[in-house]
Formats: structure tokens, sequence, C-alpha cells
């Protein structure tokens, strides 16, 4: 019972071959063509994807499945390594095979898909590539670290395999394992019609309308001058390689685009080689071509790279509206999805986006396993392997306490380990905890796992919006570029030092506050002890109050805007994460009450300038679905989306000296966290999503603890220690703790501030 994952291409591009190959991915031709002065140019042999053999096809929206759009090659052995290593207790083995290369093992012992089934988990470094493997646990046959060797095929080296106790070989395991495997930088270079060569393409000073608005669906324009995010090798301090360039995330991925038109331009050099020393050495170029179908025909033979691999030729039809996709890769480049429809025209602009950002990853990813950057890769690690055992082998002579024997078993953490042992074994999971926060704050993280990349400086490093705001803050949330705040004074929007924007006037209290964007709605809690209530309005009814300078609303203008049956509300929740429901629950003292938004809209309504000011409120849209009663009045609170989003979903709720969790579709509750202190402050419980996997961050006093959410058994809820679980402390106590969810197309979902 073992299995093996590699690290070359999808497996899914296995199946690729013959008519379906040559109609999806394309045929190998020779590309000919001629400079300037007529001369022969040979381009090398490139896979031509079209989508049709017919180039001239109608340009009607292709046929294609939405599910063939997705990343391949997501770098295995680096997640394994990031979430089931990193910052966990684990075992690091050192060694020589029989040809005297270096090798090392990393093996840990963990739950099994989070199923409570301990098995082993194994990565092998060699100089070859990475492998990794699960192996079954069992209390009565010891597993040797030769035996995890056998199975990965490695019986003979030299010695015994030495551990390593030094925890900083995480740092340098992390860095030879997720090197590249996280940022793209990909050229995007503007042709006008008729242009030939890459000296008249690289010349265009500025580029069109139609190729801003291209621009404007790749990314987001940035100022490079000061930028802390992925940088893609351009200049952030002194301007040398231009001022602004576009940058985008998408699914985790760090995206910067070298745009021609954005690269510093010389009338003196006709050859412009500062933007040619760019998107020359980019693997992936997008080159957006201007001008009708007929016009020549672009050839990756036009542009003089001997790194570039792969093109995608971009077209944009105004009259139309849409998009035509072209791809051209080297012949040593493997197949790569997704296929191009047929024929490769997008009127979907978002689904273009989607479809071209995937396609070009992954042809970055399939590009990375031709020879010549395959073996680069080898000849790279080969060299941080060797060099890691130069630096650690010294150390394997030293401290001959806590040796273990080549043929010990390999437990996670024996009860019998000396206080010596468990020491080390804390400090190599602080030092290794450290590491994961420091990677995911840089974005050098995994891609599953990678924060957004625009914030690099540290989650609790303040940055000012206001310098001279003259209120109390109460509460506040994001909209827009701005700030809803509540305050002594009412609700205001403030944007940057502009003048502040009263939106409620101070008859209505706010205690609690969410902008939904997305949704079109903003949620209160408004006012206190038994006049409590929980409030929705339209953020659009509200724009169009402040646009129109009406006046403030206040509390008795708000009196359609009350969900019923909220009265006394001292806390409410909603769902943050993937759910398709808006759920909301609100305490009543021990009371909660289970809230949801109907999915069906009121009909023969069309255009919100056609609503009564009766309808512009989305109460209507709000259903009552049960009522649960605790043993307690709750003060922290948070909602837990389930795996399902039908009957699994949680309430996480703090009172007396506990945290519980309630199942919203039976009211049954049960103890996750019992707090050891005299005096409780609790500060938050907030849901994290790893791999679509739960978990909750339990914050009171000056600690904080990680807890998987277990999935459910038969209707039950399963408490118990989980290697997953870790616990770290402030310095002070914090007043607050909240999680930063971001909008924006391809951005993670969240991170800690």
């Amino acid at each position: 019972m073992k299995h093996f994952c590699s690290s070359s291409v999808s497996e899914d591009l296995g199946c690729r071959r013959g008519d379906f190959s040559r109609k999806h991915y394309g045929s190998v031709e020779l590309l000919i063509s001629s400079d300037a002065d007529g001369a022969i140019q040979r381009a090398g042999r490139f896979r031509v994807e079209n989508g049709s053999s017919d180039e001239n096809a109608t340009a009607l929206p292709g046929t294609w499945r939405r599910t063939d759009v997705h990343l391949e090659n997501p770098e295995y052995h680096t997640r394994w390594y990031f979430k089931y290593f990193l910052g966990q207790v684990h075992q690091n083995y050192i060694g020589n095979d029989a040809e005297k290369s270096p090798f090392f093992l990393s093996v840990t012992l963990s739950d099994q898909n989070n199923q409570r089934v301990p098995q082993y988990r194994a990565i092998l470094w060699r100089k070859t590539g990475t492998q990794k493997i699960c192996l079954p646990y069992s209390p009565t046959k010891t597993l040797s670290v030769k035996s995890i060797l056998s199975a990965m095929n490695l019986d003979k080296f030299e010695k015994g395999p030495r551990e390593i106790f030094h925890p900083e070989i995480q740092k340098h395991l992390l860095l030879s394992h997720c090197k590249g495997s996280v940022n793209f930088k990909f050229g995007v270079l503007f042709a006008k019609d008729g242009q030939l060569t890459d000296d008249d393409m690289f010349s265009n000073e500025i580029g069109s309308d139609a190729f801003q608005k291209f621009l404007n669906l790749l990314g987001d324009t940035i100022t490079l001058k000061g930028w802390t995010g992925y940088r893609g090798g351009l200049d952030t301090k002194n301007d040398t390689t231009g001022i602004h360039s576009v940058y985008t995330i998408y699914q985790g991925h760090e995206i910067m685009f070298h745009v021609s038109t954005m690269l510093p331009y010389s009338k003196e050099n006709k050859q412009q080689v500062e933007r040619k020393r760019h998107i020359g050495n980019d693997i992936v170029t997008i080159v957006f071509q201007e001008g009708e179908e007929p016009s020549p025909a672009f050839k990756p033979s036009m542009i003089r790279s001997h790194f570039t691999h792969i093109f995608a030729l971009v077209r944009y039809d105004q009259q139309k509206d849409n998009y035509r996709l072209k791809i051209f890769s080297e012949e040593s480049v493997p197949l790569f999805g997704p296929p191009l429809p047929s024929p490769p025209v997008f009127t979907d602009h978002q689904e273009f986006r989607d479809f071209l950002l995937v396609k070009l990853i992954n042809g970055e990813k399939a590009t990375l396993e031709t020879p010549t950057f395959a073996q680069k890769r080898r000849r790279t690690l080969d060299m941080l392997i060797r060099s890691l055992y130069q630096d650690l082998m010294p150390d394997l002579h030293k401290n001959m306490l806590n040796r273990r024997s080549f043929s010990d078993v390999l437990p996670e953490s024996p009860k019998s380990a000396r206080k010596k042992e468990e020491a080390r074994q804390a400090e190599f999971v602080r030092i290794g905890q450290a590491l994961k926060l420091k990677s995911i704050v840089r974005g050098d993280a995994p891609s599953s796992l990678v924060a957004s990349g625009i914030c690099k400086k540290e989650p609790w490093e303040p940055q000012c919006f206001c310098s001279n705001f003259p209120h109390e803050a109460v509460c506040a949330d994001p909209w827009g570029q701005a700030l809803l705040v509540s305050t002594d004074a009412g609700v205001l929007l403030v944007d940057d030092d502009l003048p502040s924007v009263p939106v409620f006037d101070k008859t209505l209290p706010v205690k609690q506050m969410h902008v939904l964007e997305a949704l079109d709605l903003l949620i209160l809690r408004a006012d206190k002890g038994k006049d409590a209530r929980i409030f929705v309005f339209r953020l659009s009814a509200v724009q169009r109050g402040i646009e129109g300078k009406q006046a403030v609303k206040g509390k008795c203008d708000c009196r359609e805007n009350k969900l019923e049956k909220t009265k006394g509300c001292h806390l409410y929740a909603i769902n943050t994460h993937h759910s398709k429901e808006l759920r909301i629950v609100v305490a009543i003292r021990n009371k909660l009450l289970l809230i949801t938004r109907k999915h069906n809209k009121p009909s023969g309504v069309t255009g919100m300038a056609l609503l009564s000011p009766l309808s512009e409120s989305p109460v209507e849209e709000f259903q009552y679905i049960r009522e649960i009663c605790l043993s307690d009045s709750p003060a922290v609170m948070t909602l837990v989306d389930g795996p399902t989003e039908e009957s699994d979903n949680l309430i996480c709720v703090a009172y007396r000296h506990q945290f519980d969790v309630v199942n919203e579709s039976t009211g049954e509750a049960f103890r996750l966290h019992h707090v050891e202190a005299s005096r409780v402050n609790f500060v938050a419980a907030i849901d994290v999503y790893e791999d679509g996997e739960a978990g909750l961050l339990l914050c009171y006093n000056y600690s904080c603890i990680y807890k998987k959410v277990c999935p459910f058994n038969g209707g039950s809820f399963l408490v118990q220690p989980s290697a997953s679980d870790f616990q770290f402390c402030w310095n002070q106590a914090p007043c607050a703790i909240g999680k930063e969810t971001f909008c924006h197309p391809g951005l993670p979902p969240e991170r800690l501030i």
C-alpha cells in the first residue's frame, strides 16, 4: 500500500495523441520566414495550436468545457513539504548513494487525509529530482530508514544515513524545493498591423486603445518604484526599467507582465535592447497583433530569442468584441492544456482571461520539463544538495547524545524521550513555523497557500489609512478604495485624507458592520440593549444617496431595513468563505437565530432605477431558518463552512472558559477547547481554509491556538488532538484579530491582520 508522485507533466497529457492531439494541440511544423532584407530565417520547429485546422473558420464562439481550464503540474512535492513537514515534528536524514551522490530524506508521522489514520510520509531529495511516498503505520511492525529508502527504489548506498538534528535544515530544504514554483514573468509585445520584425514591434512607443483594454483585462497597473510584490526582474528603486507595469495574482501565483510599451524606449536605439533584454528572456510571450486576420500572419521567427519557447498570439475584433487566440510551442515542450476551443474565439472576456492565464502558466511549467531546462534544474538541485551536504556533515560528528541509530523506528514523539530531545523538537517546530509564516507573508509559499504578495509587510505592521481622523472608531469595513467607519458622530465614508462623507447620523449607533460588495449588501448591528437590531441595506441605494447628496439617514429612516426577530441582539456573524448562500447567525442572549438570504429575487422588476423606495430594502430577501439555544451568552462567534455546504456547517462560539462548535442543522454542541486561566478575555475565533479543509484560530488573552475542524462521522463531531494543531503567543494581549478577505479574481482567500 504505497504510492508515488513524480514531478513530470500532468498524467492526462499521456492520452493526447493522434487525431485528437493534432486537432486540439496542433501539428509540429518547420516555420521558415524571411527578414526585412529577404534573407531566409529558420525559426526551428514549433507546434501550432489554432483550435481548428481551418485558419479562416467563422469567428463564432468556440465550443469548450469550462472544466478543461485547470492548472497542471501543481508542485505536489513543494505543497507536501510545506503542509506536512515544515513547522511539524519530523526527522531528516543525510547520506550518499552508490555513486557517492548525496541525498536527503525527510520523514513524518501524520494523519491520512485527516481521517485519524496514522501513516508515514516521506520525501527523498536527489540530484535527479524528488520523490514522495506514503507508507502505512503499524504499531506492531517497526519501520526503519532503510525500509523507506528501499520502498523508494534506493537500496544501495554508502554506510547508513545519519540523522540531522540542526533545525536550520528546514530553511535549506524549503529553499531548494520551493524555488521557481510560485511566480511567473510573461512578456507582452504590442505589434501593429503589417509589422514583420521584432525591431518594428519593440519600437512601438505606445499602444492602442484595444491594447490598453487587453492590459486592463490581464491585471492591474502598478507603480514600480517602491513596489514590494514580486517584481519579475524589474527595477523597483530607480525607475530604470520603466515607471509602471502590469501585475496580477492568479490562483496563488504572482505574475508580472513585461509590457513592451511600458519598458524604457530609446529613439537612438532601433533594436530597443532594454525592452528585448526582458521580453527576450521570458519563457512565454504574448504577442498582441492589431489588424484583420488576413494581414501577414505572425511567426516565431519574427522574434529573435533563444529563450522564448511559447508565443501566444492574441487578436481583438472590435466590431464583434471578441478575442481570438493562437499558440506556438517549441517542439520540445510537452503537450499542455487546456485545449483551444474550435474556433478559438472568446466573447466572454473574463473567461478569456482565465483561459489565457491558465494556458500560459501550464505552458511555462511544461517548458521546465524540456531537456534544456530540466538539465539546468537538475544541476541547480545537485549543487544545492551538495552544498547542504558539505555544510551539515561536520555537525554529524558533534553532539553524540540524542543520536538515533540507523535501524531505529521513526515515532513522531516517543513518550520516553528525554527533556533534551523534547526541547530540541520544540525549537525545531518553532523555527519551522516562523519560516512558514515568513514564506506566506513574503509570497514565496506554494501556490495553494501563497499569500497575496501585494502586502509584503509583516502582518502586525500597521498601515496608516487616514492621518488626521478626528473621531474614535467603533468598527469599520472597506468599501472599494474607501473605508466605512462607525464613530460617535455617526457612520462616515473615509477616503484617504479627503473630507469624510456622513452616511448615517449618530441616532443610529453602529456596533458591527459588513460591506458585501459582491452581493450589493450592507449589514449593520445598531443601537444597544433591548433596542438593538440587525439592519440590511442595498449598497447601490446607499451609494445613490451619497452621490445625490441626500439628507443623512437616521434611525427613524431605517425602519424598513430592520430584520425581523433580531430585537435585542448583542452579536452576529456571517459566513465569509466559498458558500453560495449568505448565512447570518444572530445572538440574542443565549439564543442563536439562523437567517439565510433567499436565492430567488423578486420578479417583474428590471433595473434598480425603477424600484420604489420601499422595494429598495432587501429585507424581503432574507428568511428565518431555525433557533438554537446555548448554555450561555456567546462573547465571540464565527461560522465555518462544511465541505458539502448542506448539513455540515458549524457555528463556533466562545463563552465562560471554553470554545464550542455547534452543528447548524441539529443544534448539538461539542467542546473544542477549554481555557486554563482564571480570567479569560476572548478576542476572536477565525475560520481559516487550506486546500478546502476548514480550521479555527482561537484567540484569547495572549494566546492563539489553531485547531483543524474534523469532518462529521455519523452526525458526531470528532474532537481529538491532531498533528496539525499549533499554538503561538503575542507579547501583548491584542484587542482584535481579523481576517482580510480579497474579492479580486485570482487573489488568495485570506490572511490574518
